[in-house]
């Protein structure tokens, strides 16, 4: 069965770091595009952070731009998402998915979806 996996959120306060991370199974992540979700509450999930395969390509949100940072280790199969400088407008649901057709670091359509981890940022 293919999973996603993500782990790594809880409740930080502001200026605080998380690194979240998105474990496969039953498949090898190196040869995906893997993008970075989040849904506050009331609000529409928006795109984070995106990375090509090869970890060659990435974008971010203009929110996030200079404070999250999106990496790879195909090793591991896994795939990260390190966040600083966290503000209480951070908060929400973090998800990965995976692009299991284009590998070209845009995360316009993503066809395999993680469960989420919780990210809380307050005092």
């Amino acid at each position: 069965q293919l999973q996603l996996v993500e782990s790594g959120g809880g409740l930080v306060q502001p200026g605080g770091s998380l690194r979240l991370s998105c474990a496969a199974s039953g498949f090898t992540l190196e040869y995906y595009t893997i993008g970075w979700f989040r849904q506050a509450p009331g609000k529409e999930r928006e795109g984070v952070s995106c990375i090509s395969s090869s970890g060659g390509d990435t974008n971010y949100a203009t929110s996030v731009k200079g404070r999250f940072t999106i990496s790879r280790d195909n090793a591991k199969n896994t795939v990260y998402l390190q966040m600083n400088s966290l503000k209480p407008e951070d908060t929400a649901v973090y998800y990965c998915a995976a692009d299991l057709i284009e590998d070209d670091g845009s995360c316009l359509g993503m066809d395999y979806w993680g469960q989420g981890t919780q990210v809380t940022v307050s005092s």
